[in-house]
């Protein structure tokens, strides 16, 4: 049976993550110590003892999962056959695989998060999480939406799509979606839409300029749902994932069809197998595995069956 690791991204971040993973194995010890060295301050700190307001800034919250994702990774000690990262996560994704050395990916979305932020000025942009909402329902009701930019960001699973855009925009959607299916996120930067286009392009020199190798084992994009196997691909899928979606559904959907059955997740929280199940329910795909390795006593249970 061919397995999936799946790496978790922002939004899943809370004040002593990773702290357990630290204590116990020295391998995500150490990979919390590379991460510091290759910021030149401690992001392992800020992941350990918070505090929660510093640690939710975009520019700390990215390279913070990043690490605790990775360290879980190490500390598990597994290859995969295949990998995918929700946003954020495509990049522990591409360390898993030796598409990206991990200090490199550290450093490189401490510029993405940066890039992002500046992009749109604060309190002018936002994103709505559409629930018990089809994919067709939401087109229709963006359609309506004429106060500024509103795009589909994120595909999560077949009841829950995130919208981004203009602040005008995002009231709007609230105002105009039913009763109780519309929620505004308390982000900063409205992610995963074309108001990043132009801070994408500005990152593309950054990526041309870090080594990258083809990974290991497939890493499917979050922009075309679809798996990368070259150095070249990665960097351009990356590039993209500014401005596009993340089109985390069909790359489930797409790992269904190419017959994967088992999934297992790295990252603070395990909140993409959750998604896994309900993708594998509305699709009726049968004998899907999910498995969380996101603490001590998970990633000790999957050692101790070997």
């Amino acid at each position: 049976m061919q397995t999936a690791f799946l790496f978790t991204g922002q939004g899943s971040q809370f004040t002593g993550m990773g702290k357990d993973l630290a204590e116990r194995f020295p391998i995500a010890k150490a990979t919390f110590a590379e991460a510091d060295a290759a910021l030149g301050e401690s992001i392992s700190e800020l992941c350990f003892q918070g505090p929660d307001d510093k640690l939710g800034l975009t520019e700390n919250t990215q390279p913070a999962t990043l690490a605790v994702a990775v360290a879980a990774f190490r500390a598990l000690g597994r290859k995969p056959d295949l990998g995918a990262g929700h946003s954020l996560g495509e990049y522990a994704a591409h360390v898993a695989a030796g598409t990206l050395a991990f200090a490199d990916a550290v450093r490189l979305v401490r510029d993405r998060a940066r890039r992002m932020q500046s992009a749109v000025p604060v309190g002018t942009g936002g994103m709505v999480v559409l629930r018990k909402m089809g994919l067709d329902e939401v087109k229709q009701l963006i359609a309506k939406v004429d106060a500024g930019l509103c795009e589909i960001a994120n595909v999560n699973e077949p009841e829950q799509i995130v919208v981004s855009g203009a602040i005008a925009a995002m009231d709007q959607v609230v105002a105009l979606a039913p009763p109780r299916k519309a929620l505004k996120l308390n982000v900063s930067v409205p992610f995963h839409c074309s108001l990043l286009q132009a801070a994408g392009e500005g990152f593309a020199e950054v990526l041309d300029a870090t080594a990258m190798r083809a990974p290991a084992f497939p890493v499917w994009c979050n922009v075309d749902a679809a798996p990368v196997t070259t150095a070249a691909a990665a960097r351009g899928a990356l590039q993209r994932q500014f401005a596009g979606s993340v089109l985390w559904q069909q790359t489930i959907e797409g790992m269904f069809t190419a017959g994967v059955r088992r999934f297992v997740e790295c990252g603070p929280k395990a909140t993409l197998v959750t998604m896994v199940k309900r993708i594998a329910l509305a699709k009726g795909v049968e004998g899907v595995e999910t498995i969380a390795a996101t603490t001590v006593d998970e990633i000790e249970g999957m050692l101790a069956v070997g």
